[in-house]
C-alpha cells in the first residue's frame, strides 16, 4: 500500500482525529459565540471543513474550519446586512469567488511568503494559544475560546486577562489542567504508549478531567467545576432549531452583500494559503500541496456553509499543527474529525458539555509549546540577522496586532532584507595590479536589477583615467535593461573621456552591445576568454 494513501496509517489517524474533534469543539463554538453567530453555526462550518474540504483538498494535513481571523468581518458584517440570514448569502458568493481565483491560478501566490515569516506566524499563533489558555487552565474563562485577538471582546488586553486570571483561579480547573499537562507529558514521552496509537494521550486527559470533576461535585468538594461557563456548552437541540438559518436569497442584488463577499473571499484565501505553506513546513514527508486546488476545495466549502448555515472558513493553523502533533499523517485525520464534530455534536451533547475547559486547555498548551519551543528561535537566531529580524517582527507584530497583519509587516521587513542583499551582490569588484598598469574587474552576478543600478552606476562613476576595465557577465542569466542602458552609456562617452580600455565578457547578443566603432572597447565571448 502507497504509504500516503488515505489508509495507509489508518490506527494513527483516527487518533489524530479524535484529538483534532476536541480540540475544534470548543473552538467552533466560541468563534460562533465571538462572530455573533447562532452556536450551531461553528458546529455546520467545522463539519463541511472536515469531511467536504477534507475529502477535496490536496492537502494530506491542513484541516478546515471557522476561524478567529474572520470574526471581526463577520461581527461587522453580520451587524450591517441586518441578519444573518443575508449574511449566509456572502458566504456562498464568497465561495465562488474562491473557485474563480482557484482557476485563475491565484494558489501560487504562496510561493513568495519567506520562510522566515511562515516560521515567525507559526511562533506567533503557539504564543497566542499559550497566553489565551492559561486563563483557561486557571478555571477564568472570561474570554471565549477561538478568541485569538489581542484586544478582547470584553475590551481587556490579552495580558490583562492573563494577569487578572491570577485573582480568579479555580483551584479544581487548576488541579485538572495540571495533572492534563502531566497525562500528555507522560504519554508522549512513554515508548510503550506511543505504540497504543488508538488511545490518544488527549481522550485521556478528557476522560480523566470528566471522571474526576463528578467525584469533586458527588463528594460535595469546593473543588467541583459546576458552572457551564467553565464547560464545553453545546446547544441542545431546541436551540440549534431555533438558531437554525437559511440564505436569503432576495439579497442577492444587494450591493453591500457583494462588499463583505469579496472580503472573505480575499481574506479567507489568504489566511489559507498561509496555513497551507505553513502545513506543508511541518510535514514530516515535506510534501506539496496544490494551492490553486485548495483554493477551489475551500470555494466549494463556503458554498455549502453559506447553503446550510455556517460560518466562513479556511485552512487553520491551530487545528492543522494538532493534527501533525498527534500522528495524522493523512486526510483521513481531518475527513474523521468532521465525522465526529457531527455524530457527538448531535447526538450525545449531554456528555461533551461535562468536559472542563482546563483540560482542552492542557491539550491547547501543548499544541501552542510545540509550535513555538525555545529551538525556533535559536535555529532562526544562527541562522543570521537577515533570517532572525523579519522573524521576530512578524512573531511581535501577530502576537500584538493579528495574523494577517502581522504578517504584512514581517512581509514588508523581509523585503527591505531581500532588496538590501540584492544590493550587495549585485556584482563583485576586484582590482588587480600588472606591470601593464591596473585592470579592474566587474564580475556581475546571475540577476542584475534595476534596483542594482545605483551601485553599479557609482562604481562605473569612479574607475581611474587610463585604467583597464573588465565587465565579466559570464554567468550572468538576466541583466535589467536600465542596467544595460547604463553600460551602453559608460561605453558611449566615460571610456572616451577617461581614456579606458574595456573589455566586455559574456554579454548576450540580445543587449545589442556593438563596439565596431568604439576603438577603447571589445568584446570577448565567455568561452573565447576561458581558452
Amino acid at each position: 500500500m502507497n504509504k500516503h494513501s488515505i489508509f495507509s496509517n489508518v490506527r494513527g489517524d483516527l487518533a489524530s482525529g479524535l484529538v483534532v474533534f476536541l480540540v475544534a469543539l470548543p473552538l467552533c463554538l466560541g468563534i460562533a459565540l465571538a462572530s455573533g453567530a447562532p452556536l450551531f453555526s461553528g458546529i455546520v462550518s467545522g463539519v463541511i471543513g472536515g469531511v467536504v474540504v477534507g475529502i477535496l483538498s490536496n492537502s494530506s494535513l491542513s484541516v478546515t474550519g471557522p476561524a478567529a481571523g474572520l470574526t471581526a468581518i463577520v461581527l461587522t458584517a453580520i451587524t450591517e446586512l441586518g441578519g444573518f440570514d443575508i449574511f449566509l448569502v456572502a458566504v456562498l458568493l464568497a465561495g465562488l469567488i474562491q473557485i474563480a481565483l482557484g482557476f485563475l491560478k491565484a494558489g501560487s501566490f504562496s510561493n513568495y511568503f519567506p520562510t522566515s515569516v511562515i516560521e515567525g506566524m507559526l511562533a506567533a499563533i503557539g504564543i497566542i494559544i499559550i497566553l489565551k489558555q492559561i486563563p483557561h487552565a486557571f478555571g477564568h474563562d472570561i474570554d471565549n475560546e477561538g478568541d485569538f485577538f489581542y484586544l478582547e471582546k470584553s475590551g481587556h488586553s490579552t495580558f490583562d486577562t492573563l494577569i487578572e486570571s491570577i485573582n480568579y483561579i479555580h483551584t479544581g480547573a487548576l488541579i485538572i489542567a495540571l495533572l492534563s499537562i502531566a497525562i500528555l507529558i507522560f504519554w508522549e514521552k512513554t515508548p510503550a504508549l506511543q505504540k497504543i496509537k488508538v488511545i490518544p494521550g488527549a481522550l485521556v486527559v478528557v476522560v480523566v478531567s470528566i471522571l474526576l470533576n463528578e467525584f469533586f461535585i458527588q463528594s460535595g468538594s469546593n473543588l467541583a467545576i459546576v458552572t457551564q461557563n467553565h464547560l464545553v456548552s453545546l446547544p441542545s437541540f431546541g436551540e440549534i432549531q431555533n438558531g437554525f438559518a437559511l440564505p436569503n436569497f432576495t439579497e442577492l442584488t444587494n450591493e453591500k452583500v457583494w462588499i463583505v463577499a469579496v472580503t472573505i473571499a480575499v481574506v479567507a484565501s489568504i489566511e489559507t494559503l498561509l496555513c497551507i505553506e505553513a502545513t506543508d513546513k511541518l510535514d514530516p514527508f515535506k510534501r506539496f500541496t496544490d494551492t490553486n486546488r485548495e483554493l477551489k476545495a475551500q470555494g466549494i466549502g463556503n458554498i455549502l456553509s453559506g447553503l446550510l448555515g455556517g460560518l466562513p472558513m479556511t485552512s487553520v493553523v491551530v487545528r492543522s499543527s494538532a493534527n501533525i502533533n498527534s500522528g495524522g499523517r493523512t486526510k483521513l485525520a481531518t475527513i474523521f474529525h468532521g465525522v465526529l464534530l457531527f455524530t457527538f455534536a448531535l447526538s450525545i451533547p449531554f456528555i461533551l458539555n461535562k468536559i472542563p475547559l482546563a483540560a482542552l486547555a492542557a491539550v491547547l498548551l501543548m499544541v501552542g509549546y510545540k509550535l513555538a519551543k525555545p529551538s525556533v528561535f535559536v535555529h532562526l537566531w544562527k541562522n543570521g540577522y537577515s533570517q532572525f529580524i523579519p522573524f521576530i517582527i512578524t512573531v511581535i507584530a501577530v502576537v500584538r496586532i493579528d495574523l494577517l497583519k502581522g504578517v504584512g509587516i514581517g512581509l514588508a521587513v523581509s523585503i527591505i532584507f531581500i532588496l538590501y542583499q540584492n544590493l550587495k551582490i549585485a556584482y563583485s569588484f576586484k582590482k588587480e595590479s600588472f606591470h601593464d598598469g591596473d585592470v579592474i574587474t566587474i564580475k556581475l552576478a546571475q540577476e542584475v536589477s534595476f534596483l542594482n543600478k545605483a551601485a553599479i552606476k557609482t562604481t562605473l562613476g569612479q574607475i581611474p583615467y587610463g585604467s583597464k576595465l573588465v565587465i565579466d557577465a559570464s554567468h550572468t542569466k538576466y541583466i535589467d535593461f536600465d542596467v544595460v542602458e547604463l553600460i551602453k552609456d559608460f561605453r558611449n562617452v566615460t571610456v572616451k573621456d577617461k581614456d579606458i580600455t574595456l573589455t566586455l565578457i559574456g554579454f548576450k547578443e540580445q543587449y545589442n552591445l556593438d563596439i565596431t566603432e568604439f576603438q577603447h572597447v571589445k568584446i570577448k565571448d565567455s568561452k573565447e576568454d576561458k581558452e
